[in-house]
């Protein structure tokens, strides 16, 4: 059995799927998504280098770095390709597709009866101030991002005219969500094969709170509500495993503010005695069909 690693060589993730993998016998490689070379009426088909990707049993994806729209669509394109061609990819093309645009996530969420913050998405700068009157305090985030990077909290008029006009020259989706008072903590569930591995709290300083910026990390043993609430995100974004981050409103009431297809588990590990890369390893290995050696 062979699986592929698209991701960073030295990547704290990668490295521990790598060591995950080692430790089962099972044969790897990594190599980053950005040297994919793909073929038609020609072989090999895909391939990385020297790595044939098709011979493959299965691709983890671990990370689609920011690109130009062609490059990103080309990514993605292959990954739909090497599925076609038999591959096994983990988090699969139509998943990612589905939680890197977070206005894709927030609406097949709602349309799944999942409560979400109240969002406005546009292309034209007076509508977009029509939307922050009306919502009054906004996050405005990148489409497309992670890690809190790029995420502006609005909460006057004369800032948002600032940063709509400098969005509207670089020609951005405006992407407005309604800011929903927290207490600076949230949820953070990890689900691999329909079932919840671990969760977290995140505590922050601000209102920003991943662990990427700094916010701190503690166990949470989920209610069943929760626990619920977190299998039916991740089903609805058909997601093999994903990080599901609920956020608890200080009125209460919980939404699901991101469904992560790429997710990170640095954080959450910290608080768990359960190896998160070996169950990912595991359920991957499983759904290949293949024992290791």
């Amino acid at each position: 059995m062979k699986i592929g690693i698209l991701g960073s060589r030295g990547s704290w993730h990668v490295e521990a799927l790598v060591k995950a993998l080692e430790e089962r016998g099972i044969l790897t490689d990594r190599f980053p998504i950005t040297r994919l070379v793909a073929r038609i009426s020609d072989e090999p088909r895909v391939r990385v280098w020297e790595h044939i990707l098709e011979g493959y049993d299965a691709i983890i994806v671990r990370s689609i770095p920011s690109g130009s729209l062609e490059q990103i669509i080309f990514r993605v394109d292959v990954l739909h390709r090497l599925e076609n061609l038999g591959v096994r990819v983990v988090n699969s093309a139509r998943t990612i597709e589905r939680t890197v645009d977070k206005y894709y996530t927030s609406a097949l969420l709602e349309d799944a009866g999942i409560p979400t913050p109240r969002t406005v998405v546009m292309e034209r700068f007076d509508e977009a101030m029509e939307a922050f009157e009306e919502l009054g305090d906004a996050v405005v985030k990148p489409l497309f991002g992670s890690e809190g990077r790029g995420m502006v909290r609005v909460c006057d008029e004369d800032a948002a005219y600032r940063l709509f006009r400098a969005l509207e020259l670089g020609r951005y989706i405006f992407y407005l969500q309604e800011f929903i008072p927290h207490a600076n903590w949230d949820i953070r569930a990890f689900v691999i094969g329909g079932k919840v591995t671990a969760a977290m709290v995140r505590r922050a300083e601000g209102w920003k709170t991943n662990v990427a910026k700094g916010a701190s990390v503690e166990p949470l043993e989920l209610s069943e509500e929760l626990r619920e609430l977190s299998l039916r995100a991740s089903a609805v974004l058909e997601a093999e495993y994903a990080g599901v981050d609920i956020l608890k409103a200080e009125d209460d009431g919980y939404y699901v503010t991101e469904v992560n297809g790429i997710p990170g588990w640095k954080g959450l590990q910290r608080t768990t005695e359960v190896d998160i890369a070996g169950r990912i390893v595991e359920h991957v290995v499983g759904l290949s069909g293949a024992s290791s050696p």
